[in-house]
């Protein structure tokens, strides 16, 4: 040690702080090469802004670079950068105290966090401590841009650090750690390799271990959108979506105001989760400063979005903000509100511009858009914009939006009608759309499970309420441009006398006993003999079979209230025979009262006992066939 070299102690604060985060704070040990390749492109970053206006001469030549070198035999990891420099009173200000550091709210803060063992990376400015997580010793070499005399760092975290002058220095910073034991790794090439690969593959300087450079990739999402090619895009998705082909749709759009987001988003062609292949972890990552905060993040875009890849960068974060932390950072929050709402934007925009295409991301990825629209009341007005649905307006296989769907309602309708079923066949060959097909008003056909769910939790769209078409309560809009001939088919038909339906409903309802709350003639019916219909207009039948289906129906509140009403055609021929057969054959007419019954159950996708249903069947065919 030579005259001018000093030894100094630590500030108590930054002696507490050294315990905290060599012994609580990092939970996770590979931060710490992250946390100074960071802070080596940070000095680097300076230097480029100090050289457009300073012009300095000392190695003016030197290349902007970090290196790092791997000494697996003498277990010593050294990382070097060509940025700005310190001077000796720089190295004592920077790593011997921590500054704004001197109140006891910081310590408290900093120990509180450390005690529920939260991987904070590097909030209170710690980040250079991090690296005696993993060395015995830590030698940092610096001489300042300007060139005046470089001096060495040292200190094993104990308490004290020594300050000493040092000839022969380059610009820049050099830093020599001594690895412990039981952090041997990280002498290794291809354990550095993996995690600047995977924290640090962005940064905007060459990173080169052993002297090779392995952040290969550019951060695209930085540039202007007019200088990035069409193949530049598909190589970054393939990147860093993992995969082979070209993405189906990508978005990618930077903001200033309120907030600094760089965002570059890809919706893949393939959706895993509908090949068996278990739920997706999220495809986005967080950056900061190009710097990886959040792989897979679950914070940066909500849970339905899952199938998107891609990138946010966003400068307004703090650098080293814990992945803990992240659910309940406010700025995180602010920040996924703005993305999710803007893809939900460019995907309504994509959807008018290319319908088709829009179709062909529905099939495969709609059904993440309403399980957002059924569990994020957040965006759902706006995911309903996206939704899309058969209906009979539609040809078969093609969709529409409900926003098409209220640009041809008709004059005076004032609800939007919707009905279930296992396909467009069964729903169209059923007892629910025969007046809507009398009265030309078009019904939307919900062919998957989960439709009922989704329009049942939106409610409404555009102010108008959205209607299941098997509700007890449903009142249809008069056809009032009926033709002379329909008004005459109408005129024509032979019903049931009014006394003998309302005596006819409350036979049948005696023959029914508990399995329906009521029997009633049908306002809605025309061919078909009879429908079941749900006084609760909430809980539609698929609703109930799902529910039921997953042993949740029994006891579900919503279920043991749904009580279900039976309507009767009085204008049906089968009606009217059982009308007659009431009074001369009590026995066969229950028979054929109770099939009608069933019947109608299987027509609304609700279970019935097949037993009882195919010996009634064939009691009522050996009837029939004498």
């Amino acid at each position: 040690m030579t005259a001018q070299a000093q030894t100094k102690e630590f500030q108590a604060e930054t002696r507490k702080v050294l315990d905290i985060v060599i012994n609580s704070l990092y939970t996770e040990r590979d931060i710490f090469v992250r946390e100074l390749v960071s802070n080596a492109a940070d000095a680097l970053e300076k230097f480029r802004h100090v050289s457009l206006t300073e012009k300095p001469e000392f190695d003016a030549h030197v290349p902007l670079e970090i290196r790092i070198d791997c000494n697996d035999k003498k277990h010593i990891l050294t990382i070097t950068d060509t940025g700005i420099g310190m001077t000796a009173a720089e190295l004592e200000a920077n790593l011997g105290t921590i500054a704004h550091s001197g109140s006891g709210k910081f310590l408290a803060e900093l120990a509180e966090t450390a005690k529920k063992d939260v991987n904070l990376i590097g909030k209170f400015g710690v980040g250079f401590y991090s690296a005696f997580m993993a060395a015995k010793t830590v030698k940092v070499q610096s001489r300042s841009w300007d060139g005046s005399q470089g001096h060495e760092w040292f200190s094993d975290g104990n308490g004290s650090y020594t300050i000493s002058p040092c000839d022969g220095l380059h610009r820049g910073t050099k830093i020599v750690m001594e690895l412990k034991e039981d952090a041997h790794d990280y002498g290794q090439k291809f354990t550095i390799e993996r995690i600047i690969q995977q924290y640090s593959t962005f940064i905007p300087f060459p990173v080169k271990v052993e002297g090779k450079k392995v952040n290969t990739v550019e951060a695209i999402w930085t540039r202007a959108k007019s200088e990035i090619k069409d193949e530049e895009y598909t190589e970054f998705y393939k990147f860093v979506g993992n995969a082979y082909d070209k993405p189906l749709y990508r978005y990618h759009f930077s903001a200033d105001s309120p907030l600094s987001i760089n965002a570059l988003l890809f919706v893949p062609k393939d959706n895993f989760e509908s090949i068996g292949l278990g739920r997706m972890d999220p495809g986005v990552n967080l950056y900061c400063r190009r710097v990886l905060i959040d792989q897979h993040s679950k914070n940066i875009l909500p849970e339905w979005l899952r199938f998107l890849k891609g990138v946010v960068d966003s400068e307004d974060l703090p650098l080293n903000i814990s992945r803990q932390s992240l659910q309940d950072n406010a700025l995180v929050a602010k920040i996924r509100k703005v993305i999710t709402k803007r893809f939900i934007k460019f995907m309504e925009e994509e959807a008018k511009n290319d319908a088709e295409k829009y179709q062909g991301f529905w099939k495969t990825f709609g059904l993440f858009i309403k399980e957002g629209a059924t569990s994020d009341y957040e965006y759902q007005s706006e995911l309903a914009k996206l939704l899309r649905f058969e209906s009979s307006a539609t040809e078969p296989g093609k969709m529409t939006s409900l926003e098409d769907y209220v640009s041809r309602m008709k004059e005076g309708q004032k609800e939007m009608y919707y009905i279930s079923g296992p396909s467009r066949a069964a729903v169209e060959n059923g007892p629910y759309v025969e007046m809507f097909k009398k009265r030309n008003i078009e019904i939307i056909y919900t062919l998957e499970p989960i439709d009922d769910f989704v329009l049942s939790h939106l409610g409404t769209f555009d102010e108008k309420k959205l209607l299941s078409a098997d509700r007890a309560d449903l009142r249809l809009p008069e056809n009032t441009d009926k033709t002379e001939q329909e008004k005459a088919d109408d005129a024509g038909k032979e019903k049931l006398a009014d006394a003998v339906q309302t005596s006819l409903c409350k036979w049948m309802k005696e023959v029914l006993g508990d399995k329906v709350q009521e029997v009633k003639a049908s306002s809605r019916l025309v061919d078909s003999p009879a429908m079941i219909v749900n006084v609760d207009g909430h809980m539609t039948s698929t609703m109930e079979r799902i529910l039921a289906a997953q042993g949740r129906g029994k006891d579900n509140p919503m279920m043991m209230g749904n009580k279900k009403d039976m309507e009767i055609n009085p204008a049906s021929g089968l009606i009217r025979k059982v009308a007659d057969l009431r009074v001369k054959d009590q026995d066969f007419a229950k028979e054929l009262a109770e099939q009608i019954y069933d019947n109608a159950m299987i027509q609304a996708g609700l279970l019935i006992d097949p037993q009882q249903m195919v010996s009634r069947s064939y009691r009522i065919m050996e009837r029939m066939a004498v």
